[in-house]
């Protein structure tokens, strides 16, 4: 990668200075936040950040302040469009949407484990 086109990549976050972003992480996990600054490696500033839980048609915000995004666990960043950002969406609390994902976990162990034997079963 040459460094023209990766600093090149990096300045264009000037566009998105104190705007309303949302920044999907390594780990799976979503953030929201406003972008208040950023250097040459991306590592980014979200003021008043949340981590937005979505399980099915629920979801939940989990504030999280001023939060430090290091530049390599970034997988994608974007605008907000705050007309569409929770449409089709139901807000729950915290304690609801935890239990959701647990639930939602379970479930997808419990297929992987169907589906394993279900595989073992047809190579018989």
């Amino acid at each position: 990668m040459s460094d023209t086109w990766h600093l090149s990549a990096v300045a264009s976050l000037v566009e998105n200075l104190d705007k309303r972003l949302l920044v999907a992480l390594r780990d799976g996990s979503n953030i929201i936040g406003t972008l208040r600054s950023f250097d040459q490696f991306a590592n980014i500033v979200l003021e008043n950040a949340v981590e937005r839980i979505i399980v099915g048609s629920l979801y939940s915000d989990i504030p999280l302040g001023l939060y430090i995004v290091r530049g390599e666990n970034v997988v994608l960043m974007g605008d907000i469009d705050e007309g569409l950002e929770t449409s089709g969406l139901t807000a729950v609390d915290n304690a609801e949407i935890i239990r959701a994902r647990e639930a939602d976990s379970a479930a997808e162990a419990m297929k992987g484990d169907i589906l394993k034997r279900l595989g073992d079963f047809l190579d018989e």
